[in-house]
């Protein structure tokens, strides 16, 4: 690759504006401080950084580094779109620039993250079961039933929130609740927990633009590894 200091410069010195419109993007769905997706996103700027000073791509520095693969390959692909935007006349050259980087960092993130998939279910199921589930026109949503937070999710429901599915990953999903509505969201989980019977209710979700959205809900329980999940299917009402 060709050396270019000055994107290099650019990536470090405007790392706050970077990151601010990133979070402006994604909303609830965007890394706290100190997450593991935090960190990944650091390193990724360190990475890249260093490989456009120095015109080598060194292998990127991942030990250590405990987060959701799905959720960090999205979240890189947000925070290259907002730098590209923060960049203004010179995106198409960062973009340019940070593409061979960014495939680079994910594959090294595959190739680590391949033993904790092995543990995991038989890959062709899985990729069954969630293509089945990502054809499904209602936003889907798998929570961990004690947290409440976002396990899996389809396209339908990322769409519905205004981000990447894969951006919600972890995600505590009662931060796209309107907050009087919260308790109401405990309440429903709390009694799929104790019971088997599906339930309903009506309630309402709120995009990162702003917008509330009034959705009818079923919620069905599931165990995984003897965790309990809620099934979420989110259909919005007129």
């Amino acid at each position: 690759m060709t050396a270019n200091p000055e994107l290099a410069t650019f990536l470090i010195g405007r790392r706050v504006q970077i990151e601010s419109r990133m979070a402006a993007r994604l909303g609830p769905a965007a890394p706290a401080p100190g997450a593991p997706e935090a960190e990944a996103l650091r390193r990724f700027r360190s990475f890249a950084a260093s490989a456009l000073r120095r015109g080598v791509a060194a292998e990127p520095a991942l030990d250590g580094l405990k987060a959701n693969e799905r959720r960090i390959a999205a979240l890189l692909d947000a925070w290259a779109a907002a730098a590209t935007e923060v960049a203004g006349d010179g995106g198409d050259t960062l973009r340019d620039a940070l593409a061979p980087l960014l495939q680079r960092f994910r594959t090294s993130l595959t190739r680590t993250g391949a033993g904790r998939r092995a543990r995991g279910a038989p890959r062709a199921r899985r990729r069954a079961v969630m293509a089945a589930i990502d054809r499904v026109a209602d936003a889907f949503l798998a929570l961990d039933a004690e947290e409440g937070r976002v396990v899996d999710a389809n396209p339908a429901a990322g769409a519905l929130l205004g981000v990447p599915r894969d951006t919600l990953l972890g995600v505590d999903v009662l931060q796209f609740v309107p907050e009087p509505l919260r308790e109401g969201w405990w309440t429903e989980l709390d009694a799929m927990t104790e019971g088997a019977e599906p339930r309903r209710f009506h309630s309402r979700l709120r995009g990162v633009g702003g917008c509330e959205i009034a959705v009818e809900c079923s919620v069905t329980r599931f165990t995984s590894r003897g965790r309990p999940l809620a099934l979420v299917l989110a259909r919005p009402t007129a």
